[in-house]
């Protein structure tokens, strides 16, 4: 048996090396799979608008069928990395008994790449600029129909809903960010707990169980509002208990290498917990006990900035664009105000000295600002890996 600590020290063993960063397309993923395609089934379930692959990834013989998708979203690229690694763990540590019972009692089918066209563009809309995710119940976009089609034929016993969070949210009321959030989507209008909700949120008690020996506080609780267009909600509906995971920040980590490991983490518990069956012994409260998303952070706040001869707080938040095949992080002044009543991923205390843009004139909400001038000395916002 593996222990967690375990899991995270050997991660580079089974790590894709050639999927990094944020921008995952579908011709880096074709080729991380390459060394995976004589040990698994990999299909072509369907294609996109413009005629890219879906493909299908399926492991396992069992009697237990899981179905996940990643990237429906395509700029949500953190757990297509994290299947892929799940993918080459199962395969390095195939002879655990961990990884056999898994593979004996599960038959898992994967798909790592629902919205190849918006992956490409690094987009959350496919190329019709429809979101994926708000096309369950009419399915009108050929992605959706994809979705639906393996959905209906696989048939499966539990649905994994793969996607990334913003930077805003923090767990509960306290300076952590949600490094991942999880959901057991209502059914209803009235969020009724039902038996199918109830297994979903007995597998995120395993997962947050295991999550808090790693990263203590910053695992968060998605909200839970009704929407039978997200597929999650539509898909809990149909009977299937789903869970929705979502990769968050973690500490510095902007291009969510960390936050991918903890991600695996708690997929590889998840399906553990499924193969064993033992989240029947979880307790459906202790999923009501994990602290809810709050919108309480932003990526970067100057405190007790002197702006135009008043002293002010500046947050900073950066916008996401493609340049040059890679991310590009805009550092975006998004809101300047008295007191801000958010926690900052990085905080900076000005002491009271004039803040401006780097040509001396003032801060402006909605200005883009890589150097700001503090006390006429410029100093670099960018993220930490691109400094």
């Amino acid at each position: 048996m593996m222990t967690t600590e375990e899991f995270l020290k050997n991660y580079d063993e089974f790590k894709t090396g050639n999927l990094y960063g944020r921008y995952i397309t579908y011709m880096q993923l074709e080729e991380a799979l390459e060394d995976l395609k004589e040990h698994y089934q990999v299909t072509e379930v369907g294609r996109s608008f413009l005629n890219i692959s879906i493909l299908g990834i399926t492991v396992g013989v069992g009697k237990k069928k899981i179905l996940a998708w990643s990237q429906m979203h395509g700029n949500e690229s953190t757990t297509t990395k994290g299947v892929v690694d799940l993918l080459h763990f199962l395969k390095v540590y195939e002879e655990l008994d961990v990884v056999k019972n898994i593979l004996a009692e599960c038959t898992i089918l994967i798909l790592p790449m629902v919205n190849p066209d918006g992956a490409a563009r690094y987009t959350r809309v496919n190329v019709n600029t429809v979101d994926l995710n708000r096309d369950a119940k009419e399915i009108n976009e050929p992605e959706s129909k994809v979705l639906r089609k393996t959905f209906e034929d696989f048939q499966p016993d539990f649905c994994f809903n793969l996607h990334d969070q913003r930077t805003i949210f923090g767990a509960g009321d306290f300076n952590l960010p949600a490094t991942l959030s999880f959901l057991a989507p209502s059914m209803d209008k009235a969020r009724t707990v039902t038996e199918v909700r109830i297994k979903a949120m007995k597998i995120i008690a395993a997962m947050n169980k295991e999550l808090q020996k790693v990263i203590p506080g910053q695992v968060g609780r998605f909200d839970d509002s009704f929407n039978l267009n997200c597929t999650g909600d539509y898909f809990q509906a149909q009977h299937v208990p789903t869970i929705l995971f979502e990769c968050g920040h973690f500490q510095g980590d902007y291009l969510r290498e960390e936050t991918r490991k903890y991600f695996t983490l708690s997929l590889l518990t998840a399906v553990k917990a499924v193969a064993t069956g033992d989240f029947i012994q979880q307790k459906e409260e202790d999923y009501f006990e994990i602290p809810g998303n709050k919108k309480s952070f932003l990526d970067i706040i100057l405190r007790n900035a002197l702006v135009e001869g008043k002293k002010v707080d500046v947050g900073i938040q950066y916008s996401e664009k493609i340049k040059a095949g890679d991310v590009l992080f805009e550092p975006v002044v998004h809101i300047i105000e008295d007191d801000l009543n958010f926690f900052g991923h990085l905080e900076i205390d000005c002491k009271g000295q004039e803040v401006e843009k780097s040509d001396e004139t003032p801060l402006i909400e909605n200005d883009i600002v890589e150097i700001i001038l503090l006390n006429k000395e410029k100093l670099s916002i960018n993220p930490p890996h691109i400094k």
